[in-house]
Order: structure tokens, then C-alpha cells, then sequence
């Protein structure tokens, strides 16, 4: 895979990148792995610190990417078709920010030429989550360090 152009993001739409711009949008936060709970009546977010049984939670790298839906048929795969209404994404989503034509903020990996940043600003999962085998009620798990 080669690498993106740089600050692609900014020239092009995001229903016209490539695959490779597209998967370098994702800035390893794994906060789209982590278990939540939603009011149906106001579509409200409420995010727990337990994550799917497949993120490395040291890495915040999936363990199993390519048959993700398959073994984990919940885990959502972040289309154009779901950026038509994002409100589930965690507001500091790359996907999420450039369909609300929002900036990518400075610690993202493109912007800011490093992946450490992620974790080095408190935008990743890394070290704070538990693993979705070890719990039972998800309500006894909710946070509040996710905006």
C-alpha cells in the first residue's frame, strides 16, 4: 500500500478517495471499538470502557481487521452511507469531523506526522479500556472521557 498524498484529505472529497486514503483517515483511537449504549428516543451516546474482544488494547489495532463483521457481526464498517448521519461516532472521529467539514485536529497522524500524538493528546483508548469478555452489565461500565 502506498502512502497518501499529502493533506489529500483537504483536496478531495470523501467520496473520492482511494482505499489506502481512505483507511489512513482512521487515527488508531479505537474509540469506535469500544461498547455503547443509546437512548432511543434522543439518540444519545453513552460510552462504556469496555472494548470488542478483538482490539489489541495495547496496540488499539484490531486482531482479526479483515473478518472483522464476520466474527464480530456488531462491529460497524464506516461508510459514506453511514457518514449521512455520524451521530454515533465520536465527535474527534477523522470520518465524522471531514463529513461535518470539519478540520482533522492537530494530533492526528496525517496532520501531525506522528501516531504517538493520538495517545500523547488523551485521544487514545490505549491502557484505559477492558476486554468485553470480562464483563457482564455494560451500564456498570459507562464513562465519561469520551466527547
Amino acid at each position: 500500500m502506498t502512502k497518501p498524498d499529502p493533506e489529500f484529505w483537504k483536496r478531495q472529497s470523501l467520496d473520492t478517495l482511494n482505499p489506502a486514503q481512505w483507511e489512513a483517515l482512521c487515527d488508531g483511537c479505537a474509540k469506535c471499538c469500544l461498547h455503547r449504549l443509546e437512548n432511543s428516543q434522543t439518540n444519545e451516546i453513552y460510552y462504556t470502557n469496555v472494548c470488542c474482544r478483538f482490539l489489541n488494547i495495547d496496540e488499539c489495532r484490531c486482531t482479526d481487521y479483515l473478518d472483522r463483521t464476520t466474527r464480530a457481526p456488531d462491529c460497524v464498517t464506516v461508510t459514506l452511507d453511514i457518514l449521512k448521519d455520524p451521530y454515533w461516532l465520536p465527535s474527534t472521529c477523522a470520518y465524522r469531523l471531514l463529513a461535518e467539514g470539519q478540520p482533522l485536529p492537530w494530533w492526528h497522524p496525517l496532520v501531525s506526522g506522528d501516531p504517538e500524538t493520538v495517545v500523547l493528546s488523551g485521544n487514545s483508548v490505549s491502557g484505559r479500556v477492558i476486554n468485553e469478555l470480562e464483563v457482564e452489565n455494560l451500564e456498570h461500565y459507562l464513562i465519561d472521557w469520551i466527547s
